[in-house]
């Protein structure tokens, strides 16, 4: 399989976003840094309009010195560039009707995340360029990374090539944002989503399952709340391990550990047979994540999910999440030692 192509600064020209007006449609976590540092690159901060309803998301971005506009519509004709950085679910609704009708035929429409894009919910011009800028970090990360000089991961894409300039525009635009100092990895929307909600819908589920089971087993064997919550969590143990596996290796990170965690860690591993997840883990992708039926459930309910109380679908997970005993007992931990954490 032929490797990624990686995007530096060098592969960048900044002079593309020259006199362009670029709107940010969300400045939420990421549509605050990334609007930051787009100008913090040299974009003059009155081409920069902040597209957001009347809340305290758009009290933040006229507190750090940018235009906000109210009327979606009037954002729209002006965009050359549009960020669309509001949540996946309402991003069909709110684009396609107010600001799709009313965008320049030849505008740049930035997608954060593949999803809609894949699955077809956004409606574009076919003169337009449609383009992938998705950071891998959280927009905090995106802001302060940036700050540093550090830079951060990031995937790139180019879906519909509507001007013939598709890709300048793309690699322009993540060099402004601070993408292009650590290497902007070339993908697609299709290879995104599929990561995305595969993590989101087999790996995360199947690591909550096993630490759930994981901490019954040792609870029934006579393990105290408090020992429990701190081994396997709350000791921040599993986010060092992490982030060790990011900035050594994987595996190599192993070496540091004890001479008996890392016997029984590997051994332990290389014993098990992985046929049956990987079975479950290949359902889930082609069955559920590819094909759009998880797509079509989760638009079935988009809607709820901005209601309050039990009638939003994703308060109910929670409910029931509650009722688990890992859950039950950290509370108790946690109302212990009120004051110390």
């Amino acid at each position: 399989m032929p490797q990624a192509k990686i995007y530096y600064d060098s592969d960048a020209d900044l002079s593309v976003l020259a006199n362009k007006n670029i709107v940010f449609l969300g400045f939420g976590n990421q549509g605050s840094a990334q609007a930051q540092n787009l100008r913090d690159s040299g974009v003059p901060n009155e081409q920069i309009l902040i597209a957001n309803r009347v809340d305290s998301y758009a009290d933040a971005a006229r507190e750090k010195g940018f235009t906000v506009e109210h009327d979606f519509a009037k954002a729209a004709e002006v965009a050359d560039v549009l960020f669309i950085l509001i949540p996946d679910q309402v991003q069909p609704r709110v684009f396609n009707s107010q600001f799709s009708p009313k965008m320049k035929p030849n505008a740049t429409i930035v997608v954060a995340s593949g999803y809609n894009v894949f699955f077809g919910l956004l409606e574009f011009q076919k003169t337009q360029d449609v383009v992938m800028v998705a950071p891998r970090m959280i927009g905090s990360s995106v802001r302060s990374l940036y700050e540093k000089g550090r830079g951060f991961p990031c995937f790139v894409s180019v879906e519909q090539d509507g001007t013939g300039n598709g890709w300048e525009n793309a690699l322009a635009l993540s060099r402004a944002i601070g993408a292009t100092k650590q290497g902007a990895i070339a993908s697609s929307v299709r290879e995104e989503t599929a990561m995305d909600l595969f993590a989101e819908q087999a790996l995360w589920p199947n690591i909550i399952t096993l630490f759930r089971e994981a901490f019954s087993v040792l609870k029934d064997a006579g393990c105290s709340d408090e020992a429990l919550c701190y081994e396997m969590w709350m000791s921040k143990e599993p986010a060092e391990i992490f982030e060790r596996a990011a900035d050594d290796g994987f595996v190599t990170q192993l070496k540091l550990h004890s001479t008996v965690s890392q016997y029984g860690q590997l051994s332990g591993a290389l014993a098990l047979d992985g046929k049956a997840i990987r079975q479950h883990f290949e359902k889930i992708l082609h069955g559920q994540i590819l094909n759009g039926k998880f797509c079509e459930a989760f638009s079935l309910i988009a809607d709820d999910l901005e209601k309050d109380g039990s009638a939003n679908p994703l308060n109910e997970l929670y409910r029931r999440s509650e009722e688990m005993e890992l859950v039950q007992a950290e509370k108790r931990v946690r109302a212990r030692l009120a004051g110390l954490l």
